[in-house]
């Protein structure tokens, strides 16, 4: 991240920060009441164990194994192996059990626009500008402008026009409010109408709740070449995190370089 100085007619001298690359914090995982588990398995006269430690991978296999009772009939290499079977012949519905909580950061209101279109399978809260104060901001710079010296410039004027125009309007709105006796609503008035003139590009955080079929789909759309490049790289971001977290159910995906710096993800077993 790096910061400019701007100032528009001598009005404000604000530090505007610059952000390029987004962020993704895995903040919660399923935990599996294995005590329960036996005593399921015991009543359908039954013991099975799985090899993995992984929530979202073995309630996976619980699931799949359900279908077909299989609990007794385990093929040989464990977790891995099911849950390569089941990438193989398309079984997706019992990858929706297994799902985890994030958080992304370092991204801009354009590409929220995208992410929250994906709705089957997802949760999202995202950071309010009608509460949070905007004056202080971050804004993400694609990085075609960065890389030319003159579109930066041009980008960074702009930036710092409107950022100052933001800060102009909540100072002006909040003395006009100055009467209302509710200091919060106050506030929220005077930033929710200032807030009409932030760019696609201020930053923005969002929470985001989203089973593992969901998030298949998001990263094969959209860490494409075909995809546009920020949420390309917050996709392989979210891969990169899931890869580490869950390798078997998201481990058969390849990421190769592109020409603009940026990854491509592919994986043999699309659309499961």
């Amino acid at each position: 991240m790096t910061s400019m100085n701007t100032s528009a007619n001598g009005l404000t001298s604000e530090t505007i920060h610059i952000v390029r690359e987004p962020r993704v914090y895995l903040v919660g995982r399923q935990v599996v009441d294995s005590v329960t588990v036996d005593q399921f398995l015991a009543d359908q006269g039954v013991a099975w164990q799985s090899d993995t430690e992984v929530g979202g991978e073995l309630l996976a296999e619980i699931a799949g194994r359900l279908c077909y009772l299989s609990y007794a009939r385990p093929r040989p290499g464990g977790n891995k192996a099911y849950l390569d079977h089941i990438l193989e012949v398309g079984h997706g519905s019992v990858l929706e059990h297994a799902a985890w909580n994030l958080i992304f950061t370092g991204i801009s209101r354009s590409c929220t626009h995208e992410l929250v279109r994906h709705r089957a399978g997802w949760g999202f809260s995202q950071l309010s500008q009608r509460y949070v104060d905007e004056s202080v901001a971050e804004y993400v710079e694609p990085d075609v402008i960065a890389e030319d010296p003159e579109a930066h410039a041009i980008w960074v004027e702009a930036i710092g026009q409107v950022h100052t125009a933001y800060v102009r309007l909540v100072e002006r709105l909040n003395a006009r409010f100055a009467s209302e006796p509710d200091k919060t609503l106050r506030r929220k008035m005077a930033r929710q109408a200032a807030r009409s003139v932030l760019p696609n590009a201020t930053e923005t955080k969002i929470f985001v709740t989203a089973n593992a079929r969901a998030l298949r789909h998001f990263i094969e759309l959209r860490a494409s070449r075909h995809a546009e490049t920020e949420i390309r790289k917050l996709a392989v971001a979210v891969l990169r995190v899931l890869q580490k977290e869950a390798p078997n159910l998201f481990g058969d995906y390849q990421l190769t370089a592109l020409g603009d710096g940026t990854f491509e993800a592919t994986t043999p077993h699309r659309k499961v």
